[in-house]
Formats: structure tokens, C-alpha cells, sequence
């Protein structure tokens, strides 16, 4: 049984890094656009 609970945190602390990962990224590309339409406009 406890074998399978740190198989679980270990899961869910990997989901919860990739989540954090993905939403950083989405922030930059965003920015980047925002940034270049400013530029532009």
C-alpha cells in the first residue's frame, strides 16, 4: 500500500510540474505576441 502512494505523489507531483511547465510557456508566447503587436502598432 505505501508502495503505491509514493507511486501516486510521484505521478501527480510530475503532472503538477508538466501543468507549470506548459503555463510558463503559455505566458512567454503570449507575451511575445502582445509585445510584437505593440511594436508593430
Amino acid at each position: 500500500m505505501a508502495a503505491l502512494d509514493a507511486d501516486e505523489q510521484r505521478a501527480q507531483r510530475f503532472t503538477w510540474g508538466m501543468g507549470a511547465v506548459a503555463g510558463v510557456v503559455l505566458l512567454l508566447l503570449l507575451c511575445l505576441l502582445c509585445s510584437r503587436a505593440f511594436l508593430r502598432g
